[in-house]
């Protein structure tokens, strides 16, 4: 069952992506309205599905992970096991922010957040040893530019 949402539920949504942690009543003062609609709103979009878990955005950097590896990975396996195993070991490795299968030359796209280099060999024979892939191309990430979890709700 979709949802639909209103101007005022985008509104909410936008302030939600810019600072979770926000008061109601600071919610509600930025998008006009009183405490109570806008938490009947929120609460609705929680129970649609709308709105998912909410976390803290911590800094990697700071916390000494300061190596981000793009991975491209080509594999000649396409069985349900292989995929099942590939799938086990990436969602057990901390380390994937986001693996991604792709339409294309490339199978799939991983995001790895790690030390250094080393950490990234690590890794990376770790994987090998859990599945056999065809070609694995570390690509590192020299800066990041832009980086949002944030959709365009056109508000």
């Amino acid at each position: 069952m979709a949802v639909r949402i209103d101007e005022m539920d985008r509104k909410i949504l936008s302030q939600l992506q810019q600072d979770a942690s926000q008061s109601l009543d600071d919610i509600a003062g930025a998008v006009g309205s009183s405490k109570t609609p806008v938490w009947n709103r929120i609460r609705k979009m929680r129970e649609a599905g709308i709105i998912g878990a909410q976390t803290v955005k911590l800094d990697a950097e700071a916390l000494g992970f300061e190596a981000c590896f793009f991975v491209l990975i080509r594999t000649s396996e396409h069985e349900a096991d292989w995929q099942a195993r590939f799938l086990r070991a990436l969602r057990e490795r901390p380390e994937v922010q986001e693996a991604h299968r792709l339409a294309g030359d490339i199978d799939y796209i991983l995001k790895v957040r790690v030390e250094n280099a080393r950490a990234y060999d690590r890794f990376y024979q770790a994987l090998i040893g859990e599945v056999r892939v065809h070609t694995v191309t570390a690509l590192l990430s020299m800066e990041e530019i832009k980086s949002t979890t944030a959709l365009p709700l056109g508000v």
